[in-house]
């Protein structure tokens, strides 16, 4: 295993180069002059040229490659351009609030979906499996934007169980005010493709022959189920988790968006609206790194689940 680690971790070295290498190309041939952009329209020629200058954008391509790499290799993002605020900091302080909502709607995701979407892969054919088929059709069907403003409306405004927006310094306030609307929201729009999903992994490991081996010989079904058929249908449910993780690191554009949550996705979505480049260039370096990280890790993950999983 330790080969593989070391080997893997080889490998990425050119995957981030390349990473690396095409956000500079398309920051630099299609992102429009940052100069221009900074200085406005109303910026005369003169001090477009001192910004282009203090900005080392009239050095050779190559130079301006290096300086970016530097600051990636260096940790040193730079400054944003619409609020002068060090990236660095700006992802230690919006981070946090994002991993706040974030993390509580993964765990909750995983933990409903899986015992749910087993219940469901054991009634197969049953009415209760077709309709439940149909409800999360549905539930599918329907834009997050509509549970967003409908659950606004009920559970902000005419129940008054939760506040509809804001944001405070304490973590257990968050985690009691302003956190569970967003959470359940989000968890009643995750829980029907994450069932669908998983009823399918499941119904995979209930038509092999060790199930049928297991049952004839006495064990009972939540051995069967639980012992069996959640360890062998793990490997599918690990990768469909590990897709999901970079967005919790990320955080939701729309869920910070509207219920004002300081983090770090309504601080990528207004970057862009700003054209704040180095915000975006570090957002996109850092989920590429991310993704890696994570691919690594359940890759390692598979081995400890499964023993039979040989490393290459």
């Amino acid at each position: 295993m330790v080969a593989y680690l070391i080997r893997r971790l080889w490998q990425m070295i050119p995957t981030l180069a390349g990473v690396v290498l095409l956000v500079f190309l398309l920051f630099k041939l299609f992102g429009g002059d940052p100069a221009e952009i900074l200085g406005g329209l109303n910026a005369t020629a003169e001090q477009v040229d001192a910004i282009r200058q203090q900005l080392g954008l009239n050095e050779p391509l190559w130079v301006q490659l290096w300086i970016f790499v530097k600051g990636i290799l260096t940790f040193d993002w730079g400054k944003s351009w619409a609020t002068q605020e060090s990236v660095g900091n700006l992802f230690a302080t919006r981070l946090p609030a994002t991993l706040t909502v974030m993390v509580p709607i993964l765990i909750l995701d995983v933990l409903l979906a899986l015992p749910f979407a087993m219940w469901v892969a054991y009634k197969r054919g049953s009415l209760t499996d077709r309709s439940i088929m149909v409800i999360t059709t549905v539930a599918l069907s329907i834009s997050f934007l509509v549970y967003v403003i409908v659950g606004q409306y009920v559970f902000g405004f005419q129940l008054g169980w939760f506040p509809v927006q804001g944001w405070g310094d304490s973590l257990w306030t968050n985690l009691v005010t302003y956190v569970p609307l967003p959470v359940l929201l989000a968890v009643m729009v995750g829980l029907a493709p994450q069932t669908r999903l998983y009823r399918s992994f499941f119904l995979d490991e209930l038509g092999q022959d060790y199930v049928r081996t297991a049952r004839a010989k006495g064990m009972t079904e939540g051995t069967v189920l639980f012992k069996h058929v959640l360890r062998n249908a793990m490997i599918p449910i690990l990768t469909n988790i590990s897709l999901q993780l970079p967005g919790v690191f990320v955080g939701s554009f729309l869920i910070e968006t509207f219920f004002s949550i300081p983090g770090l996705g309504r601080e990528v979505l207004l970057a862009v609206n700003r054209s704040d480049y180095p915000v975006i260039q570090a957002v996109t370096v850092y989920l590429a790194v991310l993704s890696m990280s994570i691919n690594l890790i359940t890759d390692l993950l598979f081995k400890l689940v499964d023993p039979r999983v040989v490393l290459k």
